[in-house]
């Protein structure tokens, strides 16, 4: 595998650059897979624990909170340690922080060991697209990022049915003593074959504290906001309003001592690149719809048809399989197409495929799921590729490790936007639906008489004490599952919309390709 040269002139061995990497990209899925991994479980976490409802909602939120505040460190960080050094540091910590989070024994315990283990795993993932843009020349690419669009898109499908798994076979703290052996498997591959480039000390000295305090006050102000301010009618309570002026005014603060401080803790260089800031409006965008319907769908068949979270994980499977099977071909087909074609391409069939969701009913089952899911997988694969392509089309490689921290933050925010949008609207339109359907029968009066009638008749044939009671309630319980119903084919609207206005953001863009692949044997 040797005898290639690198950019320094030098062989490099293929081999363990693609270990190396390979660790780090193992890593990336294992932090992005725990965010979702306990959606199908909370129940018997809940009861493993003796927590409440309202507290178990925090042991997904504490990790996303955390999460978004070390993602744009990581370029000071690598650059200062290196990112062999880094890496293994980072996954070391997330491995001791999910084994402490399998062993709680509260809900505070485990509140504050999620947020340690978010912090780490923060850190696991932007340095996946740097590394990928730097070590690798660019003709090899467009390989990487096939790899790094399939990770950020597989594992928060995957995360909900191998939980389901997981919970199912062993128990709920296997969700987090997993990460053990796999984790144990990165620090190994990444720290035997990751020399990818050199610690520079002296980045130790002077540091940017007020940036950094400014920087975590905002992301962690603005992310509490994004994911508690649906349940709080927003502004209407005292804390999501004061949060979200907080955070207004430390993120104005901090762009303003990173534009102005000598040394940086993030480096806004990159945004003078047209097609980069182009690139993470897109990335914003996209992650309000792209991750959007991997959080509606599920939601959707537990509530309303009542999937357990093993069938669930079927439906989803679909789209992880499409993945596998298409990544290859979607990946060569970027080569040969201006790259903003072939993302406008995939945000279109993304809105197709999500817009099927606007149609959905209560009938629906694994074959029409299945196909919205096809559809959709296509463009998300295609819209991913290319975006992460576009994104670098043009920058400089020495500024690739600042690019890859903004990207992946933007994103996040993007992905957590589009939740509080996602859970405003479910919540809001099924009562207004709600508010239409019952006046809509009441206004049948001999319609609605007819079926309590019927109800009602069934009820005393099955020794019901209060059939008429138990028959208007069974009323209500429908008109609310259609309502529900319309709510969620409103949010599919929604979706299909913000993955139309991503596509269009792409015409801002400067023409760009994806390079070509090297013919076999060439150097």
């Amino acid at each position: 595998m040797a005898g290639h040269l690198g950019a320094d002139g030098a062989a490099v061995d293929w081999l363990k650059v693609y270990l190396g990497f390979g660790g780090m990209v193992l890593g990336q899925f294992m932090a992005i897979l725990d965010i979702q991994i306990v959606a199908s479980s909370l129940s018997q976490i809940q009861a493993g624990i003796g927590a409440s409802a309202d507290e178990m909602s925090w042991v997904q939120t504490i990790y996303l909170l955390t999460e978004v505040v070390t993602m744009p460190l990581t370029a000071y960080m690598t650059k200062m340690w290196g990112t062999r050094r880094f890496y293994v540091i980072a996954t070391v910590g997330f491995i001791i922080a999910s084994v402490v989070t399998g062993l709680s024994t509260s809900i505070e315990m485990m509140i504050a060991t999620r947020a340690v283990q978010g912090l780490f795993a923060g850190a696991m993932i932007p340095p996946v697209m740097a590394t990928a843009m730097t070590v690798f020349p660019p003709e090899k690419r467009m390989t990487a990022n096939v790899v790094f669009a399939m990770v950020l898109s597989l594992a928060p499908t995957l995360g909900p049915t191998l939980g389901g798994y997981l919970t199912e076979g062993l128990n709920w703290r296997w969700l987090f003593f997993v990460n053990a052996p796999v984790g144990l498997l990165v620090v190994f591959l990444v720290g035997r074959y990751a020399a990818f480039d050199k610690a520079d000390p002296s980045l130790g000295k002077g540091v940017d504290w007020w940036g950094l305090g400014l920087m975590t006050v905002a992301l962690l102000s603005m992310q509490f906001v994004f994911e508690e301010g649906a349940d709080n009618e927003w502004f209407a309570d005292d804390t999501i309003l004061w949060l979200t002026v907080t955070a207004a005014v430390a993120g104005v603060a901090f762009v303003w001592r990173e534009l102005t401080c000598a040394r940086p803790i993030v480096s806004f260089r990159p945004f003078r690149d047209r097609n980069f800031t182009v690139g993470i409006l897109m990335s914003t965008v996209a992650g309000v719809s792209l991750y959007g319907a991997a959080f509606v769908i599920p939601l959707f068949l537990g509530q309303v048809l009542r999937y357990s979270s093993v069938q669930v994980g079927h439906v989803m499977l679909t789209s992880g399989l499409t993945m596998l099977l298409l990544s290859p071909f979607v990946g060569r087909l970027a080569q040969y197409l201006d790259l903003r074609l072939y993302i406008l391409a995939g945000f279109a069939i993304t809105a197709w495929g999500v817009a099927f969701g606007a149609h959905i009913s209560a009938d629906w089952g694994f074959h029409e799921f299945t196909v919205m899911q096809v559809v959709r997988t296509v463009g998300v694969l295609v819209a991913m590729i290319g975006t992460q392509q576009l994104v670098v089309s043009t920058l400089p490689v020495e500024l690739m490790k600042d690019a890859s921290g903004l990207v992946n933050l933007m994103r996040n925010v993007g992905g957590a936007i589009g939740l509080a949008m996602l859970s405003t609207i479910t919540s809001r339109q099924s009562a207004i639906h709600y508010s239409e359907l019952t006046a809509r029968v009441n206004d049948t009066t001999q319609g609605a008489a007819d079926m309590l009638a019927g109800l009602t008749q069934l009820m005393t044939e099955r020794g019901v004490s209060d059939p008429a009671g138990a028959a208007r309630k069974a009323i209500s319980l429908l008109i609310h599952r259609d309502a529900l119903v319309l709510a969620y084919a409103d949010a599919f609207w929604l979706l299909a919309l913000s993955c139309g206005l991503a596509g269009l953001l792409v015409l801002l863009a400067a023409p760009a390709r994806a390079p070509a692949a090297r013919p076999a044997g060439g150097h």
